[in-house]
């Protein structure tokens, strides 16, 4: 089936062409073909052209401003993360420090008051070895005294 690409004649299957086709019409077909209808208004005019490459310019710029917007979003986004990282192993350093300080002051603190403990038992314990020699004097006491009673006791009278 050839056509004719001149809008100016009849195709040569015998049927007329409308000017501004590009060649002839498609063959007939069975059944319902649909027709589309003359349209009353002419195609869109040259202002219309330029109203919708106006549009497109417009939303094409809407676009870009908003990629911008991600973009220093997402810019925005990194420096927060690179610096709340920064905040956090600065922190981490500080309570690491701190730890180790408060280590240091306990194990002195603990260090001081194990001095102090093993001085207070050595006192007890020198205080329960005299405690100890108290005893053994009043048990010798006593002894002396009961063997003095006893003989104050069974001397015969005169």
């Amino acid at each position: 089936m050839g056509g004719s690409l001149s809008p100016w004649g009849p195709c040569p299957c015998g049927v007329p062409v409308p000017v501004g086709s590009m060649g002839c019409p498609p063959p007939a077909r069975e059944g319902p073909v649909f027709v589309p209808r003359p349209c009353p208004e002419p195609a869109l005019g040259p202002r219309s052209s330029l109203y919708f490459a106006s549009l497109d310019a417009a939303v094409e710029g809407l676009q870009q401003r908003v990629q911008d917007i991600l973009r220093r979003l997402n810019g925005g986004r990194e420096e927060a993360h690179t610096e709340l990282s920064g905040v956090r192993d600065s922190l981490l350093l500080k309570v690491s420090e701190l730890t180790e300080q408060l280590e240091e002051r306990l194990f002195h603190g603990y260090g001081f008051h194990n001095g102090l403990i093993q001085e207070r038992l050595q006192a007890l314990s020198e205080v329960l070895e005299r405690v100890e020699g108290v005893q053994a004097e009043l048990r010798r006491i006593c002894c002396t005294v009961e063997a003095v009673y006893q003989d104050l006791c069974l001397q015969p009278e005169d």
